[in-house]
């Protein structure tokens, strides 16, 4: 047996693996306990073609303990259609041999092994031993029956999969009592309760601010109820929904009375699944629906595939592309299995049975890789038991002739098969231009590779990212490696593919470039000429919506997508039949009241934003205002006007520069001690001498109360480690700030700590309290000194010349800075404040780094879906009803498609319009020669005319201006008004009118086009 590494005895989990963040975007979808779990288990693959190395990568690369391949067949030259680890030179040679040193690279912790075997030996159940997961690809029933026979008896979780042209299959088969422990992976709800009946249904109400979302047969438990103590960390009660706010836990009558206060907290209860074998389970119909649109497809397709293996079984062959007599042969054989099949989708079944896709493989193969996790850790819902997918929307319109579908001895043979050489030939000259090489765009263009997007003699791939690859990246980002660290992520991918299919070199250019209005000059209208369209691999709004606005103007097919955990989404953007991107938006998050963050949190989120602000006041934004004193001449008379917050900024700048300058990083500790008091023992005091305990509302109701939580302050304890843990990363943060040499060492900061006199604190009297956001700010001034003072007190910038001060700028990656250190311990501090249960390190850094959670599988499936829609973007299908939005959340499972919305139309008298429409002026007219047009070609009426942030001229400026302006040529009118010359490369210029009809109403147009 060949292994690829040395590591065979593992510790239950790679500490060291999570250290060196490998796993860090994976471990917030996963958490440690799935992943201790998987880093136990053992997985074999069978079948190393496209669809089996799609599975082994993701899981390779999601931390298993160990990976064994099997498949002793040899390469032949159409496995390379999808087998994006095989090159040229490996045909002849054993498929798992070939494919394990590539495979091995993508995951030094864990051990890659090949099972080894001969051309024309079978997998037998000898060879499955000892293994926790089996996966079978593109194996015959026969096969599938006799195996799983043996790992249904034997507690071994089983898979059998594959893909044939645009049609997939996947059976789950995880024992008769299979324990999911978290079916969805959501976090657990939870919320404040205002009362709780004491009565046979024990009604909870609870804030009706917040709803609940609990759903009937969720369990709940309880914290922090007074009266009614009873509930208090209770065995989870079953709760049935009354209401968004409300909802029964059953009889309460025996309880003590309800007083006040309280959370409920969501309990995940595990859900225990009783799985067939394949031999029952071929009989039976437990389906997961992929497209509700194709409802009754499942029962076919069940009867379809038992029919094909049935076939190959007979005839030792598949049927043949577009071969009329084998799809008749294969119909038959499905009908004895189902005699209401529906044929025109069998024939396809047997046409494509030869066919080998790139995105059907990574669709599938996305979704069983995340079947794989699930049966190593419980975490997420398995698929229940059979699963099919199909794609027969990405087919050409023109249907190929069997004669197109044979194949030509070239590496894409196995899309041939599927879609003829004359759309081979429309795929290999397509122009696609890539924004961003990340976890997604790595992702496409292996796909892209496999396909031979581009690699034509009038093809070609743009990509685009400023980004250079970092250490997390290596665990999604699966085109780069260790060797790679630092390099520019577009170039490292771009000539990763190219190794994978030779046809790409020359044909894929890499860019570092961003998109966006500063580099038009890059991405120009020749560009855009030279394209046929987009596809978006982005992590940010503000550049997708860009893309989007870009797409638009210039008339080309936009390609979206995201993911976020195990959820993803497609959206396919096509000129003058869909709506684009920015169309419509989600709505923006619900953020939490600025007076919640700073005096009245409740939950773990506020405390950690309240320490991600105060990370910037402390060691980021005074360094920056001394820094700027030191450097911008006359600084404070221009910036600052001496009044409210500004005079706390003098008094900033002269206790960082002059008043508590550190020296040694002795006094650094002494600060960070000191600032320990004032934040979290001085004003929680000042803020309970304000509004104490006691205190009432206007109404007579207790202000501390619902969502309000009394704080209590704190009293230093250098035992206590999160005390500790404070000072350290404070005082070493301070210490950078002035280029100070910092310090671990525990013993010698207690011992400072320690020593340090605190100054007596007395509360004082007339401090405003900021209660609601709609209050004024209190302008409550940390100090008395008068400016004039203050200022006087700083040295001149002209003698501290070349001094700076060293602002932290926030890093969330490096373990070693003290960052999240510092955010981690200032939270949880503030939430002893106010007794709310503290975060660990992992769950601070993923809030405050603000990292969105992610997995390879996810990413997989995603980017699978989005080149299925590039065949038809690429076929240039112009109904709405062929092209499919997506929505897959893989933890449930879940699958959703829906028909894109179509453009919206407006109208101005009998004209309609979308906004893929637009008005064009050739040669630079005048303004007056565009308002006449207006009112010739369409009786409106222009009352105003703007470019940019430029309003160029309305029905009101005034005679004088009008005259002037009228007659301007629109460039020169645009450079007069601005004041600012058009830049050499602007072609064009983009402009909006207002216009009125005939009866003096304002109509909405499409904009209007420049030509300069």
């Amino acid at each position: 047996m060949a292994e690829s590494s040395s590591l065979a005895n593992k510790m239950d989990i790679d500490e060291a693996a999570i250290d060196e963040g490998l796993y860090s975007r994976q471990l917030y979808v996963l958490g440690h306990e799935a992943m201790k779990k998987m880093a136990a288990s053992n997985v074999l693959i069978v079948g190393m073609k496209g669809l089996g190395v799609e599975i082994a990568k993701d899981i390779v690369l999601a931390g298993v303990k160990s990976v064994t391949i099997y498949d002793p067949e040899p390469v032949i030259i159409q496995d390379l259609s999808t087998q994006f680890f095989l090159r040229p030179e490996d045909v002849g040679k054993p498929r798992a041999a070939a494919t394990l040193p590539r495979l091995a690279e993508l995951n030094t912790y864990v051990p890659v092994r090949d099972l080894g075997g001969k051309p024309g030996d079978e997998i037998t159940t000898e060879l499955v031993k000892g293994f926790h997961v089996v996966v079978l690809c593109n194996v015959p029933y026969k096969k599938q029956l006799e195996i799983n026979d043996w790992t249904h008896a034997n507690g071994v979780h089983f898979i059998a999969a594959e893909t044939r042209g645009l049609f997939g299959s996947a059976f789950n088969d995880f024992g008769p009592k299979f324990t999911c422990v978290d079916p969805t992976g959501e976090q657990p709800l939870n919320g404040m309760i205002v009362s709780i009946d004491k009565d046979k249904e024990g009604i909870v109400t609870c804030l009706d601010e917040t709803r609940h979302g609990l759903e009937d047969g969720d369990f709940v438990t309880f914290s922090e109820v007074q009266g009614m103590a009873e509930l208090n960390g209770c065995e989870p009660r079953k709760i049935t929904v009354k209401g968004p706010y409300t909802f029964s836990i059953g009889d309460t009558s025996n309880l003590s009375d309800y007083k006040t206060g309280g959370i409920f907290t969501q309990v995940k209860m595990p859900k225990i699944l009783n799985y067939k074998p394949l031999r029952d389970a071929l009989k039976s119909s437990e389906f997961l629906i992929t497209d509700f649109a194709k409802f009754d497809r499942p029962p076919v397709l069940h009867a379809g595939f038992q029919a094909l293996s049935e076939f190959v079984s007979r005839s030792n062959r598949l049927p043949r592309p577009r071969n009329e007599e084998d799809a008749t042969a294969l119909v038959a054989l499905a009908k004895q299995i189902d005699s209401e099949v529906d044929e025109k989708v069998l024939k396809e079944l047997a046409y494509q049975a030869t066919g080998d896709l790139s995105p059907m493989n990574a669709v599938l193969g996305g979704f069983v890789a995340q079947e794989v996790l699930k049966a190593c850790s419980a975490k997420f819902h398995p698929a229940f038991q059979h699963v099919y997918f199909d794609s027969l929307e990405s087919l050409p319109d023109n249907l190929p002739t069997e004669v197109e579908c044979q194949p030509t001895g070239s590496r894409y043979d196995g899309q041939i098969a599927v879609f003829g050489k004359p759309f081979q030939e429309k795929i290999t000259n397509h122009r696609q231009f890539l924004v961003g090489s990340g976890a997604i765009g790595c992702e496409m263009l292996k796909n892209w590779s496999m396909m031979g997007v581009g690699s034509g003699p009038d093809g070609l791939v743009h990509v685009t990212d400023l980004d250079t690859i970092e250490k997390s990246n290596l665990n999604r980002q699966f085109l780069f490696r260790a060797k790679d660290l630092g390099q520019f992520k577009s170039e490292v991918a771009a000539a990763a593919v190219a190794e994978m299919n030779p046809d790409l070199k020359g044909k894929i250019l890499a860019k570092q470039e961003p998109v966006g209005p500063a580099t038009e000059n890059i991405y120009d209208e020749a560009f855009f000429a030279g394209i046929d369209g987009v596809t978006n691999a982005l992590d940010n709004i503000k550049a997708r919506l860009y893309m989007d606005q870009r797409c638009v103007f210039y008339r080309k097919p936009l390609l979206e997508s995201g993911t976020l955990g195990t959820k993803g989404n497609t959206q396919v953007i096509i000129p003058d039949l869909t709506e684009s991107y920015s169309s419509s938006q989600d709505p923006p998050e619900k953020e939490t009241p600025s007076c919640t963050i700073k005096n009245f949190p409740n939950a773990i989120n506020h405390t950690i934003e309240w320490s991600r602000t105060q990370f910037d006041n402390l060691f980021v934004k005074p360094a920056q205002a001394v820094n700027a004193y030191l450097s911008e001449p006359n600084y404070l008379e221009s910036t600052l006007k001496y009044s409210g917050q500004q005079k706390e900024q003098v008094d900033q700048i002269v206790s960082y520069l002059v008043r508590n300058k550190p020296l040694t990083f002795e006094e650094c500790i002494i600060w960070a001690r000191l600032q320990f008091e004032r934040d979290y023992n001085n004003d929680i005091r000042q803020l309970l001498f304000s509004l104490p305990k006691d205190a009432k509302t206007s109404t007579g109701q207790p202000f501390w109360s619902g969502p309000k939580r009394a704080p209590d302050p704190l009293t230093f304890n250098s035992n206590d480690p999160i005390h500790l843990d404070y000072i350290i990363a404070a005082a070493n943060l301070h210490a950078f700030n002035y280029g100070l040499r910092g310090d671990t060492n525990r013993e010698f900061f207690r011992k400072v700590a320690d020593s340090v006199i605190v100054p007596e604190f007395s509360p004082k009297s007339g401090v405003k309290v900021q209660i609601s956001d709609n209050d004024p700010v209190p302008q409550n001034n940390t100090t008395d000194d008068d400016p004039e003072d203050l200022t006087s007190s700083l040295p001149a910038p002209s003698s501290l010349a070349g001094y700076r001060l060293n602002p932290c700028e926030f890093e969330k990656d490096d373990d070693t800075n003290f960052h999240i250190d510092f955010i981690t311990a200032a939270s949880n501090l503030r939430a002893i404040n106010y007794s709310i249960n503290p975060a660990d390190r992992h769950t601070t850094k993923q809030i405050a780094g603000k990292i969105i959670p992610a997995i390879a599988t996810t990413t997989s499936l995603v980017t699978g879906l989005v080149c299925l829609e590039l065949y038809k973007v690429i076929d240039g299908k112009k109904n709405l009803e062929a092209y499919k939005n997506g929505f897959v959340n893989l933890a449930l499972p879940f699958f959703g498609f829906s028909e894109p919305i179509a453009a919206k139309k407006s109208k101005y008298g009998e004209v309609e319009w979308t906004l893929w429409d637009r008005f064009e002026f050739k040669n630079d007219p005048t303004l007056k020669e565009i308002i006449a047009f207006f009112e010739r070609e369409h009786k409106l009426s222009v009352t105003m005319v703007s470019q940019g942030v430029s309003m160029l001229w309305n029905s009101w400026i005034g005679k004088k201006k009008s005259d002037e302006r009228l007659p301007m040529k629109f460039s020169q009118l645009v450079e007069h008004v601005s004041k600012k010359p058009i830049a050499p490369h602007v072609k064009y210029l983009i402009v909006e009118v207002m216009v009125s009809n005939e009866e003096d109403d304002d109509v909405e147009v499409p904009f209007i086009v420049v030509r300069i």
